[in-house]
């Protein structure tokens, strides 16, 4: 299927609306698991090695702020560029884009590392991705940002986290 229209991968793909902005849709889980006595304290149970999902922002839709227990490796598949923005420990802001154009600064993948909080939007008419986490995503682990708390503990990015919060 060769598509260059969002609306034709929300149907193709069966992608629903996300919680934190955007369309997904999980494309595997591991069949195995990590005990909980060997993660991290932060992980309340046991994990799948691994879990991936197909994801995908319009124009004019964004990725909320919000952060998981876990890695996360987003992969560029189709459409424009893609803009990370992503809030470390210390309160600095890196942006990322991904994309297929090096020579433009464009990478095609990149990996948030867990803990940190990141939002996202397309720098187009759309930004069909995928995402990877391990160990592997379970609800539980993920936390939407609250616009008030955030801005608190990370002045300095008042305006990035009004914009996407």
């Amino acid at each position: 299927m060769k598509t260059n229209n969002p609306d034709d991968w929300i149907k193709h793909l069966g992608l629903i609306k996300h919680p934190e902005g955007g369309y997904f849709k999980e494309a595997y889980r591991s069949d195995e698991t990590i005990s909980s006595l060997a993660l991290p304290e932060r992980f309340a149970g046991d994990r799948a090695f691994s879990t991936s999902i197909f994801y995908l922002l319009k124009q004019g839709e964004y990725s909320k702020f919000h952060k998981i227990k876990s890695d996360e490796t987003w992969h560029f598949y189709d459409g424009s560029p893609l803009e990370l923005l992503i809030i470390d420990f210390n309160g600095t802001l890196k942006k990322v884009q991904i994309g297929l154009d090096p020579a433009s600064g464009l990478i095609p993948q990149f990996t948030v590392p867990a803990g940190h909080w990141f939002a996202a939007h397309s720098l187009g008419e759309y930004t069909l991705l995928g995402c990877t986490v391990s160990p592997g995503f379970d609800f539980t682990d993920f936390e939407m940002a609250n616009q008030k708390t955030l801005i608190a503990a990370f002045p300095q990015c008042k305006k990035v986290i009004k914009q996407f919060t």
